[in-house]
């Protein structure tokens, strides 16, 4: 790992990275000539649309949240009419953070979100911090959970009254994670038509819904929202409890934010699509907690393990067994986006010089970051061997709000340092300092409710630092021999393994090319 002061990787070594012959062996000339043709054609690919940047914000922020545990909210809040109005607040707070992040995306064009637009505003310690939680536990964490999620309910309608056998569940998460990583190895086109068609058949489901529980409202069954604000608990702990549960029922606004160099025109369609997309969760997250209301009361919501089984049990009769499949079918979407993300970031990060060479790679005649891919592959299949994988994922929520606020910050700070640098959009201040504000509680409130795990989440990204000064700060020359043989043995095995090459950013002068295209 070495920094890149000017984000681009540097091929001031390509012998060790030179392709190999039939024979086994490096041909240099061959290698310089490939180079010398491709080295203007060897990036990812603007493969990603409009509507598939929308299916990408939408199909993450939709995962099993809303049909399994919508009760966070109703918890703390105590009452129906309370609750629908922090889930409100959560979607235009996180509406706030979504438009920020367009601002950002369509300044710093970089894939990565939070870790790009840190390491451009604080630079390349906190950055890579950043990094190092999402590596180390963030997204194999919560990608082991969603798939973990999508086996229990994929094989729920055939053991519809026992637990289901928990080797057979890991197996069925962990070939979920292979083929979803394999179709994303293949093209990207491959991985976002999966996206747009998940992403469909979860907002179908949730349409049917709400409007079992419109038909229901119009038929009289309203009883659950009279006096709806009775027994509200508005203590201010509580209802801070309320909103957090809400804002990561929400988390997922930034996924387009990862693939930004990916996106057609993407001062134009970042934040096009973030616009139609924030409305659309929105309004879908409040009607589908007012058709459950309709139909279940406080206790029963409270209760329930499933709520939108429980609430197809009492209305789809036979028909009750399509709630868990849609269940799965949301997981399934939630986690290909939740893998194009992860591997995109590694990507930047090894880019930047802050992970290996080798996870920079993409294929030549793909275009896909396959290294990456793997890698990140290969991370979640080892959380799926946690047997408490589900414990991991409160480690996180400290520094998850910490990181996305900083990266807002970062947006402040840059109006301030750069005040002339070129912005498509130009958003007033009021809301990323606004958004600041409100994440300095969301940083607040898990160190209070949930001190122990938080410390631990802290402790885990203090971890990094030892590693950054090893594999970043230090100069090659100083770090110990067999790390750079290691790694650079590890960096031709998957080239050749891979059929993969490093990649540039682009020049500034193709940049202004694919614009005015």
């Amino acid at each position: 790992m070495e920094e890149r002061a000017n984000g681009t990787v540097a091929h001031n070594s390509l012998a060790e990275y030179s392709p190999i012959t039939e024979a086994g062996k490096p041909d240099s000339s061959h290698s310089c000539e490939m180079y010398e043709r491709n080295k203007e054609t060897m990036q990812l690919k603007k493969e990603i649309s409009l509507l598939n940047g929308i299916s990408l914000i939408v199909g993450n922020m939709i995962g099993s949240g809303i049909f399994v545990s919508p009760k966070g909210v109703l918890i703390y809040s105590a009452s129906y009419g309370l609750s629908l109005i922090i889930w409100a607040t959560g979607g235009i707070f996180s509406v706030f953070g979504a438009l920020c992040y367009a601002e950002l995306g369509t300044t710093i064009t970089k894939s990565g979100a939070s870790y790009a637009y840190i390491l451009e505003a604080f630079g390349s310690f906190v950055a890579f911090i950043r990094l190092w939680t999402s590596l180390l536990i963030v997204e194999p964490t919560g990608q082991a959970i969603i798939a973990i999620t999508f086996a229990d309910y994929i094989v729920q309608p055939v053991f519809p009254s026992c637990e289901p056998p928990y080797v057979a569940c890991r197996l069925i998460a962990a070939a979920c994670i292979c083929l979803l990583t394999f179709i994303n190895c293949a093209y990207v086109k491959w991985g976002t038509r999966v996206q747009d068609v998940f992403t469909y058949a979860k907002v179908i489901a949730l349409m049917v819904i709400i409007i079992t529980g419109i038909v229901k409202l119009c038929q009289g069954h309203s009883g659950h929202f009279q006096n709806s604000f009775e027994g509200s608990s508005w203590d201010l702990g509580d209802i801070s409890l309320a909103l957090y549960s809400a804002l990561f029922s929400y988390s997922g606004w930034d996924t387009l934010n990862f693939v930004t160099e990916e996106i057609k025109n993407p001062e134009r369609n970042l934040p096009l699509a973030i616009a139609v997309s924030m409305p659309i969760v929105t309004v879908i997250y409040i009607l589908t907690n007012i058709a459950y209301y309709t139909v279940l009361d406080i206790n029963a919501v409270l209760s329930s393990d499933a709520v939108a089984v429980t609430f197809a049990d009492q209305v789809f009769g036979i028909f009750s067994w399509t709630v868990p499949v849609a269940v799965a079918v949301s997981c399934f979407g939630g986690l290909n986006a939740s893998i194009l993300a992860a591997s995109r970031l590694f990507f930047v990060g090894s880019r930047e010089g802050h992970l290996p060479d080798l996870l920079s790679m993409i294929h030549i005649g793909r275009f896909t970051p396959v290294p990456a891919l793997l890698f990140n592959c290969t991370m979640a299949l080892i959380y799926l061997t946690v047997e408490d994988v589900f414990q991991l994922i409160n480690y996180f929520s400290f520094s998850y709000w910490f990181f996305v606020g900083l990266s807002i910050a970062g947006q402040l700070y840059l109006r301030w340092k750069e005040p002339d640098r070129p912005r498509p959009l130009k958003l007033s201040l009021f809301f990323p300092i606004a958004f600041c504000i409100c994440s300095v509680f969301l940083v607040v409130v898990p160190l209070y409710s949930n001190t122990i795990n938080s410390l631990i989440g802290i402790g885990i990204a203090i971890s990094g630092v030892p590693v950054y000064f090893i594999g970043v700060y230090l100069p090659i020359s100083r770090r110990p021999p067999f790390i750079n043989n290691m790694l650079g043995a590890i960096t031709r095995a998957t080239q050749v393994l891979c059929n993969s090459v490093l990649t540039e950013m682009d020049s500034e002068d193709k940049k202004l090319e694919t614009k005015s295209n």
